[in-house]
């Protein structure tokens, strides 16, 4: 039997992008009816606001113009993370390191093992150009640069309630996906085990062939009705709360193009720049910071009155299903697994799972025992690849000021994958080859600039005269274009001001 109706449960970033890559797929197949079902009563969660340059494809691939974007989403660019306060203060003073876009391979050659017989004088994130043009406050675009491209790699940070209507916006006019409101609060299972049809609030039977769970933290689907265990990873990452708020931008403030992660003794906080906003977080341990405290603490950080101070609070279980697809349902987005947004896991975990599912979809009813194996494999390796790369930011820190930061540093909660990895780091630096897999979403360039920008040791290797010489010829190659960034880059915040005004006047002149 052909699958030809989909539901997808959940309207928010995950069902939105779940719908387009959907609709790409089907977009030559008129038999294939996709259904978002958006519920009037559960609100999104909405604070996925930072992405990283894979989201681009498949922006790109649905249509969509990045003016689009930069003008309907309060968006502003990302050139990586900026983090605050990883190290101990008594050793390292007030530091910061960057986590940029950019490779630390200039012109493919890898510098590393010079670098390391020059760390002292040279932080790590000095050996690209990125993260010195991000200080800068420099957008990663000139003005001659055309949609998705620029001379420096970037991302964005966006509004994710707008994000998602522009994603569900052309869904429904470019792939004729179609929008249904109503509260789903059940499936009824048919003696296979498979989903017969979606309950709602009033009574109604919903019938679909396929479905799609991208209900978030309810996971109607996928844990209430087809009841899949989640797989805890709160041994490993002990983050578990978030307050959350967003702060109102400063007239005239400068527009940092990246991430701001400031760590404090149980956690980190997020700070992301809008052009209308700052979105703001605050992540922290339950089991090492008191509510109160952390309330305390992110009032004091933000410079807010305490006692007026009433941030949103989220809960977030850290880990992911024991099974992503089961039957005729895959969970997408929150549903699937969560794990705290310090490296924009979320929506890159989203995005790439709806891809994959999009590229794998079964077409008859007989083909998902084909898929289905293929696709848990996968995505249960994307998962454990996040989380070590995640857990990897603690168990670095040398911070001695909180229980937090010293239990971080357990190597018997690392995963056997980390603990060999960083064994073998300790040898020589990451190599592509380390990361055999397409699925490593996170490779040896990323662990480069987080092993050595919270300076990570690592053995000394003998170097070539010619080595040297090309090592040191980059090096000043690149402190040249820093040193003449201004002839063809400006301050984030004015390129952004210029292309709307652009923008406004092109509008204008076709009315």
């Amino acid at each position: 039997m052909k699958i030809k109706r989909i539901a997808i449960v959940g309207a928010g970033t995950a069902g939105w992008l779940a719908a387009n890559h959907l609709g790409h797929e089907f977009r030559a197949d008129p038999d294939v009816q996709i259904v978002v079902i958006e519920s009037a009563d559960v609100p999104t969660i909405g604070v996925g606001e930072g992405t990283v340059p894979y989201i681009m494809k498949g922006l790109e691939r649905f249509g969509i113009n990045e003016a689009e974007l930069l003008l309907q989403c309060d968006t502003t660019f990302k050139q990586g993370i900026k983090f605050v306060n990883w190290l101990d203060k008594e050793i390292h003073g007030d530091n910061h390191y960057y986590h940029p876009f950019d490779s630390p391979y200039p012109a493919g050659f890898d510098i590393t093992p010079y670098w390391l017989t020059k760390r002292e004088q040279i932080p790590f994130d000095d050996v690209g150009i990125q993260a010195r043009f991000a200080e800068l406050g420099l957008a990663p675009k000139t003005r001659r640069s055309v949609g998705y491209q620029a001379p420096l790699a970037y991302a964005y940070h966006f509004n994710a309630v707008k994000f998602a209507a522009l994603l569900a916006k052309n869904a429904r006019q470019r792939y004729r996906v179609q929008h249904q409101v109503a509260t789903i609060t059940g499936a009824e299972l048919d003696d296979h085990g498979l989903i017969r049809c979606l309950t709602t609030s009033e009574g109604a039977a919903l019938h679909f062939d396929f479905y799609v769970d991208c209900s978030g933290f309810a996971s109607v689907l996928i844990d209430k009705t087809l009841q899949v265990p989640f797989i805890s990873k709160a041994d490993e990452l002990f983050t578990d709360r978030a307050l959350v708020q967003q702060v109102p931008l400063e007239a005239d403030a400068a527009l940092p193009p990246y991430t701001t992660a400031t760590a404090h003794s149980a956690g980190w906080i997020w700070d992301i720049p809008l052009t209308t906003r700052r979105g703001t977080g605050f992540v922290y341990s339950s089991k090492h910071m008191a509510d109160d405290e952390a309330r305390r603490q992110f009032a004091a950080y933000l410079g807010v009155d305490t006692t007026t101070f009433a941030p949103r609070q989220i809960s977030m279980p850290i880990g992911y299903r024991s099974t992503f697809w089961q039957g005729n349902c895959v969970a997408l987005g929150l549903a699937q697994g969560f794990v705290e947004p310090l490296e924009a896991t979320s929506i890159l975990v989203t995005d790439f799972a709806a891809e994959m599912l999009a590229r794998h979809f079964p077409r008859q009813y007989d083909d998902i025992t084909v898929c289905q194996p293929y696709f848990n494999k996968v995505l249960r390796y994307v998962w454990d690849g996040v989380i070590d790369f995640i857990k990897l930011h603690y168990f670095l820190s040398d911070r001695q000021d909180s229980a937090f930061w010293q239990e971080n540093r357990d190597e018997s909660k690392l995963s056997e994958q980390l603990k060999s990895r960083l064994a073998m780091f300790r040898l020589r630096p990451p190599q592509q080859s380390d990361f055999f897999s397409r699925f490593d979403l996170f490779n040896e360039k990323n662990f480069l600039y987080v092993l050595y920008g919270m300076k990570f040791q690592t053995n000394i290797q003998p170097l070539t005269a010619d080595e040297i010489k090309q090592s040191e010829r980059l090096l000043l190659s690149n402190q040249e274009l820093v040193a003449n960034a201004g002839r063809d880059f400006v301050l984030h915040q004015h390129w952004l001001k210029d292309f709307q005004q652009a923008a406004s006047l092109s509008t204008v002149g076709s009315a």
